[in-house]
């Protein structure tokens, strides 16, 4: 007896040093499952680190592209992806067989908040099934995608245990937020420091041993649910906040005062003040989103939380204030909204890049065709889009398309907009994001 469990304690030791080993060699195959914004840079930042890497993603059109060396993403060029499967560095598949030959996997798959504002968490479900199917001993499994404390391990870790493998001693595990901010020239993925929490301190070391190997900063914490509420707090201060300077905006408004002088005079201040800035609303898939995980969780563990639902609601009704916006500036040029011609400029959640998801800008477009106003948009990023079952397609912002509008509203300050013709040519301008800022014109005014 005391052989046996010898020996399965020998082993356990080295399947810890032999992927130890692979990791600090570079001898490790990685692979990332979900292609999307975090997956696709995070497999480039490891190939390029000298790891053989797999990209895995169900999304045949995503796997296609790639194959072809034609990046998807904003900030990833066609040359770079072209170099790493030219050089044999990375390569994508639809087949999730695969796993069972990667070292190491992380998981970067969406998760989006259901209509009633609880998580959605069919796609790490199906990730962390598809692992443990094709799990083994000696394997590093990181959850990446943000989510609420306690789903590393009470969602994914009986998961892959239910073979019987048990972590930190036949597999490990990690969890490390993701940090990306598209369209970031500053902050590229290995230039962001890498929080990591394991279940035990054997994966914490191993997930902060592939990491370092490519990122320049790691940030190690005590568990995996410190990890997960790290993300949730770094995304809940900028939503309250920026519902804070909606508010002020919505305030200063009322009161005929210019809501981005007041910003820039307080920003004038060396310490105990951040900027933060007011908008047409929330986008994207982290701000919107993570908050109410927070707020879910809370309320499932008996605690209330009181400004993540109020920055939700202030947030939420960011669009519709544009539109009554619009819809009273319209009325001060005689003008209805059924029947005007409302152009928008910049349909993606944030400027330069090609995101559209949760863009503010979607519910704006919704309400104002539901009013009866004839819509079209200009998104040099964003070719077509559909809403509600209409598709529309981008149009350039000529003289003419702005001349023919009643009202055109900036929803994304795109730094390819021509910003004094769009107010030179355009009847009215409702600037939303402070694109204008500086200049002076009868027919601009701002949020």
């Amino acid at each position: 007896m005391s052989t046996i469990i010898d020996n399965e304690v020998a082993t356990r030791a080295d399947a810890y040093v032999e992927l130890e080993n692979r990791l600090k060699t570079r001898q490790a195959r990685f692979g990332v499952i979900g292609l999307g914004y975090v997956g696709l840079p995070l497999g480039l930042t490891l190939s390029e680190a000298g790891f053989d890497v797999t990209g895995i993603d169900i999304d045949t059109n995503r796997v296609d592209a790639i194959v072809q060396g034609r990046s998807y993403i904003t900030d990833i060029g066609d040359k770079e992806l072209q170099k790493a499967i030219r050089e044999k560095r990375f390569r994508a598949t639809t087949d999730l067989s695969q796993i069972r030959n990667l070292d190491a996997v992380s998981i970067c798959v969406p998760t989006p908040l259901r209509k009633t504002k609880d998580p959605d968490m069919s796609y790490v479900i199906s990730a962390a099934d598809a692992i443990a199917k094709e799990l083994r001993p000696g394997q590093l499994v990181i959850l990446e995608s943000t989510t609420y404390p306690g789903t590393t391990e009470e969602l994914v870790l009986p998961t892959l245990e239910a073979g019987g493998l048990k972590v930190g001693q036949d597999f490990f595990l990690a969890y490390s937020p993701e940090r990306v901010d598209p369209g970031n020239p500053n902050f590229s993925t290995k230039d962001i420091p890498k929080v990591i929490g394991g279940v035990t301190p054997q994966c914490a070391q191993l997930a902060a041993i592939l990491y370092g190997s490519a990122m320049k900063t790691i940030v190690p914490v005590t568990s995996t649910r410190v990890a997960e509420m790290v993300k949730l707090l770094e995304n809940t201060f900028r939503s309250v906040n920026i519902a804070l300077v909606n508010e002020i905006a919505l305030m200063c408004a009322h009161m005929k005062i210019d809501v981005w002088e007041v910003i820039k005079g307080a920003s004038s201040k060396p310490f105990g003040f951040m900027p933060f800035y007011p908008g047409p609303g929330l986008g994207g898939h982290c701000i919107p989103i993570d908050p109410l995980y927070l707020e879910w969780k809370s309320k499932i563990d008996g605690f209330e939380s009181r400004f993540i639902g109020l920055a939700d609601k202030v947030n939420s009704g960011m669009p519709r204030h544009v539109v009554t916006r619009t819809m009273e500036l319209l009325n001060e040029h005689g003008k209805a909204m059924r029947g005007s011609r409302v152009h928008i400029l910049g349909v993606t959640y944030k400027k330069d890049i090609s995101d559209s998801r949760e863009s503010p800008a979607m519910e704006v477009i919704k309400i104002l065709m539901a009013l009866g106003a004839t819509v079209t948009y200009s998104d040099p990023f964003v070719p077509s889009l559909s809403i509600e079952g209409r598709v529309m397609e981008a149009i350039h912002p000529s003289r003419e398309v702005l001349a023919s509008s009643d009202i055109a509203i900036i929803i994304t300050n795109h730094t390819s907009f021509d910003y004094t013709e769009i107010v030179r040519n355009a009847p009215l301008v409702f600037d939303t994001r402070n694109a204008t800022e500086g200049m002076k014109a009868k027919n601009l005014v701002r949020l």
